[in-house]
């Protein structure tokens, strides 16, 4: 499978906004949910938010609902993050993740995270947000 690729991330000064964009033309049937992740300093990697293959439903963690939306292009070859409001506690490094539903995680790096075993990442882009 072609890699995930991140592009967007950058230095914000608090109450900015950046869109985070990620290449995924290997992921758009609808075996593959889509998500973005971050890890933050010290801290274990988090979902941030997804789609659902073959599906328009959505799903934020609580942290970033209201301010951040996540939404693919019409071919479904780009996965977007549209990040406001940013807040100097979003500063990470943020992941795009491709994953199967239902299923365990068997090998290599991989997040369960609402039902979907993600074991398909981009290299990460930085976001950092200063106060």
């Amino acid at each position: 499978q072609a890699p995930l690729m991140e592009d967007g991330g950058g230095s914000v000064q608090a109450g900015g906004s950046l869109v985070l964009s990620c290449a995924t033309s290997a992921y758009r049937d609808s075996t593959y949910d889509l998500a973005w992740f971050r890890q933050r300093p010290g801290k274990a990697r988090e979902g941030v938010a997804r789609v659902y293959s073959g599906s328009p439903r959505t799903f934020y963690a609580g942290s970033v609902q209201g301010r951040f939306t996540i939404s693919q292009g019409n071919n479904k070859n780009t996965l977007y993050l549209q990040m406001t409001n940013l807040q100097p506690d979003d500063t990470a490094m943020y992941y795009c993740a491709a994953g199967i539903r239902n299923v365990d995680c068997n090998g290599g790096y991989c997040r369960r995270w609402a039902g979907t075993a993600f074991n398909t990442w981009g290299q990460g882009t930085l976001v950092t947000v200063s106060s």
